[in-house]
């Protein structure tokens, strides 16, 4: 009886002591829960007329808690899904507006699907990736401000907005760097590429390259 028992922990160490080697193994799932900053690189079109000429927007950064989902394809190719709470991003006036403001306010969601390549052995403590994704931004609650009407309708009923949804691809660059067998902190960088237009209930519009680069960081476990 003994002996069995010395021989099932002895087991159960050499499972604990292997469990590090299989952290990244093909079928691993892990979560992870941290925070993004959203850094919207704009470039924007001119408001169709009747406008004054030149006139732009800008997009303001924004940041929020953010889940993700890993599968492991392979110890070295693996699948991520980014998801998070809304961003609300300030929308202010550029161009020959610069200056007056807020001007409108958009929610967002943009959950990303990546396949990454990850380097080093599984058993690494710090291990960097690179990945390529799609993602899907989700606009919603777009609010004109006074300013808006004052300056698209004034004197008139206030100014509506609403924005397109927009598909993209995002670029990723980033490490994962081992606590324990199960936990992990994770960094990374994104570069997003996607344009949208907004839509106003005067009739006009205006087209907008968001480019945004992103950064976040996380807590992880692994299952």
């Amino acid at each position: 009886m003994k002996k069995n028992l010395r021989s099932a922990l002895a087991c159960a160490a050499l499972a604990v002591a292997a469990s590090p080697a299989m952290a990244q193994e093909a079928g691993t799932v892990a979560v992870k829960f941290g925070y993004n900053q959203i850094v919207p690189q704009v470039s924007s079109g001119d408001l169709s007329a009747p406008s004054l000429p030149g006139t732009k927007v800008d997009v303001k950064e924004a940041g929020a808690p953010i889940l993700t989902l890993t599968y492991m394809y392979s110890s070295d190719v693996s699948f991520e899904l980014y998801a998070g709470l809304p961003y609300e991003h300030d929308i202010v006036g550029d161009g020959a507006i610069k200056g007056v403001g807020k001007i409108a306010s958009v929610r967002q969601v943009s959950p990303t699907l990546f396949g990454q390549y990850r380097f080093l052995e599984k058993e690494a403590t710090f291990r960097p990736y690179v990945g390529l994704g799609l993602t899907y931004v989700y606009h919603y609650h777009e609010e004109g401000s006074a300013a808006l009407t004052a300056l698209t309708n004034p004197g008139g009923d206030p100014t509506l907005m609403e924005t397109d949804d927009a598909w993209g691809l995002s670029a990723q660059i980033g490490a994962t760097f081992k606590i324990d067998r199960n936990w992990f902190v994770d960094a990374s960088f994104i570069k997003t590429y996607v344009k949208t237009t907004s839509h106003l209930s005067t009739g006009q519009s205006i087209e907008t390259k968001l480019d945004p680069m992103a950064y976040n960081l996380s807590i992880g476990y692994r299952f």
